[in-house]
């Protein structure tokens, strides 16, 4: 046996003589140590493809990552997030009570096969489904959730935007199970591939429901998913009327097979249903082209479609705060530039 004066002299002579030997062990600990859970979201039997860019937020700290996914019917979904590349494991519970993601189940479930599992983090989007449920999940584990990052530095460091994206702050967490929601618009999906990740049968709790699920009423349309499409038009106040809103970025939308946005002005004047509304307290979206009309450029606006690849702004005051953001500016009568850009793209 060794005492604790001879443990530490031989400790530090190794830190002394054999530096390279400590790093290697410490990445070794550090690789074996990790272990990330991966929520994923389903809905009516489909995989919501856009959860999928927390597994790429996850593959950022190394370490094995593993699916999680919940609901009636789950084995085929189970089947397609195995294809995953870079999942090693998918852990699936079949039970209807979680089809509808309702956090006063669904927490407990996440809960039970978190602490089973031994995660070290856990990675969600930044959706309505992860901002309802991960929280619970947080205080059932007695920790503190990390919201919207937008970066993974280290296994305990991650980057997340406040003040509507004006100040970007990095927080680094000593808590031992880290929970995590990611914005969807900083990291790429991870693909769908050629992945074989092992299926496995997780823990059901079967926590007692505080509240049912009656029913939903959903805007329906041909048009892409705002959040996910790679083409967006934005409307706002600038429309002046519903009527002119439909009249004008309606068929812009059309003839680019475009997604329709709309500010927060634009919605609180009715212009637009609030399900289109993109900015802080909206969706965020980062679309190949992001092309909008009418809309000053506000901060909480900003904060919502500043990732998109490019952006382009009408508007006919030059000062107009958007053009601070905009790849390409048109300064000028929106009810005169948008319907003539819009013929010539028809053409």
């Amino acid at each position: 046996m060794f005492s604790a004066a001879s443990r530490q002299a031989l400790q530090s002579f190794r830190a002394t003589n054999f530096p390279c030997l400590r790093i290697h062990q410490h990445c070794i600990y550090l690789s074996r140590s990790l272990s990330t859970l991966v929520i994923l979201e389903q809905q009516e039997g489909k995989l919501n493809n856009a959860s999928l860019s927390a597994v790429t937020a996850a593959q950022k700290l190394g370490g094995s990552v593993t699916g999680f996914v919940a609901g009636s019917n789950i084995k085929s979904i189970a089947e397609e997030i195995a294809k995953v590349d870079g999942l090693e494991k998918v852990i699936s519970v079949e039970n209807v009570a979680y089809d509808r993601g309702l956090p006063e189940n669904f927490a407990p479930l996440l809960a039970q096969n978190i602490k089973d599992g031994g995660y070290t983090h856990v990675f969600a989007p930044s959706s309505a489904f992860g901002k309802n449920v991960m929280p619970r999940v947080a205080a059932l584990l007695d920790v503190q959730q990390i919201s919207d990052i937008t970066e993974v530095q280290s296994e305990d460091t991650f980057v997340r935007t406040i003040y509507a994206g004006n100040a970007v702050l990095t927080v680094q967490s000593s808590d031992p199970i880290k929970i995590l929601t990611v914005r969807g618009t900083s990291f790429a999906a991870a693909p769908i591939g050629n992945g074989s990740a092992a299926i496995e049968d997780g823990v059901d709790p079967k926590a007692e429901a505080l509240t049912q699920w009656v029913s939903e009423d959903l805007t329906k349309s041909d048009r892409p998913d705002l959040a996910t499409a790679g083409r967006v038009v934005s409307g706002g106040r600038g429309l002046k009327s519903k009527e002119e809103f439909d009249r004008v970025m309606v068929p812009l939308a059309d003839a680019l097979g475009a997604a329709i946005g709309a500010s927060r002005a634009a919605v609180d004047s009715g212009f637009a249903d609030n399900s289109l509304q993109v900015g802080q307290t909206g969706k965020n979206v980062a679309p190949e082209l992001y092309l909008c009309a009418g809309i000053s450029g506000a901060i909480q606006h900003l904060a919502g479609m500043k990732d998109s690849k490019v952006i382009a702004a009408i508007n006919k005051d030059p000062e107009a705060p958007i053009f601070q953001v905009a790849d390409v500016g048109l300064v000028g009568d929106l009810f005169d530039k948008v319907p003539e850009l819009t013929e010539k793209l028809k053409k």
